[in-house]
C-alpha cells in the first residue's frame, strides 16, 4: 500500500479518491509545467508543502518568487526527501538519470509521475528503477503547455479542463494510480486513461506531428535565401500555424527521438495525403478541392465544439 500521506478521501461509489491532499509533494524541474502544477496546488490548497528541485541558482529565487513552491533548491537529495508525491517535469532525456540520482533519498510507498510527452520508454524504464525503491510510479501527461519556458510563464489555470492522461500498466498499485488521477482532477484536468503504447501511437499524430510540421514550415518559409520581403508578409494565419515551433529544442528533441517509430508512421501517413492535396491542384479539380476543405473545417469545428480549451492566447 502507498505510504501515509496527509489525505482526504471523498469517495464517488468507491471508484476513486475524488480530492487527496498531500504532506509533501515535490516538483523536479519547476518551469512552464512544474510551475503551473505548483501554482495549481497550492491554490488549491491540495499540499502542506511544495518544494521544488532546479539546475541554476536564479532559477531557486525565481521560483520561489513566482510562488509556484514554497521551497526551491538545488540539491536533489533534500528536495524529495520526505516528499509522498514527486513530479518529474523535466525533458524526457533527464528523467531516468534524475531518478537514479534520487532514489537513495526517496520514501518507501512514495508515489513517483511525470508530465512526459511520450510514455512507452519512460514507464519501462522507470517503473522498475522506482519499484526498487520500495515507492511506486504512475505514467501521465497533462495534454497542456504552450511554446514558451520558464517559471515566468507559468499560470495556476493551465490544467483546466485540459485532458491529462495516466498510463498504468499491470504492474502499477491501485491506489497508487487513483491518486495520481486524482491529482489531475484535483487542479482541473480531464482524465483519461490509456495504456502506454496507446498513448505514444495517439499522441504522435495529434501532438508530436504539429510540431514537427511547424518546424519544418517555419524552416521552409523564413529561409534566409528566400527574399526578406517573405517574413515581412507572414501574417496571422503563418503566426497561428506556426505559435508551437517556438516551444523548447532540447525537449523536442527528446519526444521526436523517443517516439520516432510512431512519428515516422504519422509522418507517412500525412505525406499520402499531402500527395492526394498536389494532385487536387495538378489537376484544378476545384469541386475535388472546395470537397476536402469543407472536410477540414467539418471535423475541426465538431473537435472545438466537443474537445478543444478555450484560446488562451
Amino acid at each position: 500500500m502507498p505510504g501515509r500521506w496527509f489525505h482526504t478521501f471523498k469517495h464517488r461509489r468507491g471508484r476513486y479518491p475524488a480530492v487527496v491532499r498531500w504532506n509533501k509533494i515535490t516538483l523536479v524541474g519547476v518551469g512552464l509545467l512544474g510551475g503551473s502544477l505548483g501554482l495549481a496546488i497550492k491554490q488549491r490548497h491540495l499540499a502542506r508543502r511544495v518544494e521544488g528541485y532546479v539546475r541554476r541558482e536564479a532559477s531557486v529565487a525565481e521560483s520561489r518568487g513566482r510562488g509556484a513552491v514554497d521551497r526551491a533548491t538545488l540539491d536533489l537529495a533534500s528536495a524529495v526527501s520526505g516528499a509522498d508525491l514527486v513530479v518529474l517535469c523535466t525533458p524526457l532525456g533527464q528523467m531516468r538519470p534524475l531518478v537514479e540520482r534520487m532514489l537513495p533519498a526517496l520514501k518507501r510507498g512514495a508515489i513517483v509521475t511525470d508530465v512526459g510527452s511520450t510514455k512507452a520508454g519512460v514507464v519501462r524504464q522507470l517503473e522498475r528503477l522506482v519499484a526498487s525503491a520500495g515507492a511506486h510510479f504512475v505514467g501521465s501527461h497533462p495534454m497542456a503547455g504552450g511554446e514558451k519556458t520558464g517559471v515566468a510563464a507559468a499560470r495556476a489555470d493551465l490544467f483546466e479542463r485540459a485532458i491529462c492522461i495516466v498510463t498504468p500498466t499491470r504492474r502499477t498499485h491501485p491506489a497508487a494510480r487513483r491518486c495520481v488521477e486524482a491529482l489531475w482532477r484535483g487542479v482541473g484536468g480531464r482524465v483519461l486513461r490509456l495504456s502506454p503504447a496507446q498513448h505514444d501511437r495517439l499522441v504522435s499524430r495529434s501532438s508530436h506531428l504539429p510540431h514537427l510540421l511547424a518546424a519544418t514550415l517555419v524552416t521552409c518559409v523564413l529561409d534566409a535565401r528566400r527574399s526578406p520581403l517573405q517574413a515581412a508578409v507572414c501574417a496571422n494565419g503563418f503566426r497561428d500555424t506556426t505559435r508551437i515551433a517556438s516551444g523548447s529544442p532540447e525537449m523536442w528533441r527528446d519526444i521526436a527521438l523517443a517516439n520516432r517509430v510512431f512519428v515516422g508512421a504519422a509522418l507517412s501517413q500525412f505525406r499520402r495525403r499531402l500527395d492526394r492535396v498536389q494532385k487536387l491542384l495538378r489537376a484544378g479539380d476545384a469541386e475535388a478541392l472546395a470537397a476536402f476543405f469543407r472536410t477540414a473545417k467539418s471535423r475541426r469545428d465538431h473537435w472545438v465544439a466537443r474537445w478543444a480549451l478555450p484560446d488562451a492566447h
